[in-house]
């Protein structure tokens, strides 16, 4: 009997029964978790495009502040630049005036001399003439002028140098 009824139609029909019944039970759940799926999918694509536009704003930022970085840096390096050629700027000017200075000593140094030169002359003039008051007056001031030290020591040709010629008209005078 227990062969009959495991053979029996009648058990399996009310078995067949619930076996249809779950594919159509499973059949919503499956939508339901496919919907979450791809509004899961919409949700991460969305938050792939915020997250890719916040950074386009913060990489734009970065590049902005890169580029005033550059700008800094190009307009400190013209700075140094600029102050670099203020300093050579300043040491040629101080090596101008240095050789302004010599030349204008050298000026000096030469026009004293001339000055004694012509000194010298005006006293032979007065000595030749016999105007002895004149030569005195004249060895006064190119004494007080200091100008016989700027009288040529060296002589040339064999011919009396300025030096001693003044010394030679200065004692004649005082001898006179």
């Amino acid at each position: 009997m227990k062969l009959e009824k495991r053979s029996s139609g009648a058990d399996q029909t009310p078995a067949a029964a619930p076996q249809e019944t779950a594919p159509k039970g499973k059949k919503p759940v499956v939508v339901y978790i496919m919907i979450l799926f791809i509004v899961a999918f919409l949700l991460m694509a969305l938050s792939f495009v915020m997250h890719q536009r916040s950074n386009s704003e913060v990489l734009g930022e970065l590049q902005d502040s890169v580029s005033a970085m550059q700008e800094i840096q190009d307009t400190q390096d013209q700075i140094l630049d600029l102050q670099q050629q203020l300093s050579d700027a300043e040491k040629n000017q101080e090596e101008l005036e240095s050789q302004l200075a010599d030349t204008q000593k050298s000026a000096d140094d030469a026009q004293l001399k001339a000055d004694a030169l012509l000194a010298l002359y005006t006293l032979q003039q007065q000595y030749s003439a016999g105007d002895y008051d004149a030569c005195r007056r004249t060895l006064q001031n190119m004494t007080e002028q200091g100008l016989q030290d700027y009288l040529p020591t060296d002589s040339v040709n064999d011919v009396t140098s300025p030096a001693q010629r003044f010394e030679q008209l200065n004692e004649a005078v005082l001898n006179h």
